[in-house]
């Protein structure tokens, strides 16, 4: 393997299929470890953490979740969630505990190969995107995109990484209204599916680190039947009401 290969962590108790995955993403570049309990996971991670972690939800000693937990509270790496059946608990359970993004089993190994480099992409940036780094600012808040590091009032914002990226493209886009459709392409890479609320989920989650940082929680607006905006002098009049999906 090429030491510049990027270094994934497979967590999952399906044999048959860790295996059938940990191949096609070798094929496509990828050094792949594979565990299938969240214990070995654990201790892969403190020994030598990977650059993404493809964690399973269900595990045989403790739920992906858990798991999900005990990484973010020591670590602050890219993880993609695989969730049974897609159901919308766990994605939305996923989210707000800071997967940056999650697939359904049986998944596709190319969609998830394609969801990986997103990922990975998003978290190194390219040179150009490095050297052109500014600081956002729009009014009390302030991203600095170089660093990925938020602040509302001066204090520090502790964000997950997809609650940056929906963050920072509010800020770029800041008075104009972002339906969820457009927020989901722009900030998770992928089109917004049937009944999809991680939009919605991502959102709470900022308004109420917003709130809790000092600013109002309606800092981030709700226009209906439109999306999402962060306030401005020239933004649209505020709703309390959710959209209506795309």
């Amino acid at each position: 393997m090429s030491a510049t290969e990027p270094r994934l962590l497979l967590v999952d108790d399906d044999v048959e299929l860790a295996a059938m995955l940990q191949e096609y993403l070798q094929l496509q570049g990828f050094s792949v470890m594979t565990v299938h309990n969240a214990g070995a996971a654990l201790e892969q991670i403190a020994l030598r953490p990977p650059d993404l972690v493809v964690l399973d939800v269900m595990l045989p000693d403790m739920s992906g979740f858990e798991a999900l937990r005990v990484i973010r509270e020591q670590h602050d790496l890219p993880i993609i969630m695989l969730t049974a059946r897609g159901e919308e608990p766990e994605r939305i359970l996923g989210l707000m505990r800071g997967a940056d993004d999650y697939l359904a089993k049986p998944c596709s190994p190319l969609e998830l190969a394609l969801r990986i480099r997103t990922i990975l992409k998003r978290a190194q940036g390219s040179p150009t995107e490095r050297a052109t780094a500014a600081i956002l600012k729009v009014g009390a808040l302030a991203l600095d995109t170089r660093r990925r590091e938020a602040t509302a009032n001066a204090q520090f914002l502790a964000l997950t990484a997809a609650e940056m990226r929906v963050l920072e493209q509010l800020m770029h886009h800041a008075g104009e209204v972002l339906s969820r459709a457009r927020l989901t392409q722009l900030a998770l890479d992928r089109p917004l599916e049937a009944y999809d609320r991680s939009i919605d989920t991502l959102i709470s989650k900022l308004r109420g680190k917003l709130k809790a940082a000092g600013v109002e929680s309606d800092y981030i607006t709700v226009v209906r039947g439109q999306g999402y905006v962060i306030d401005h002098p020239n933004s649209p009049a505020k709703e309390s009401s959710p959209p209506r999906h795309d």
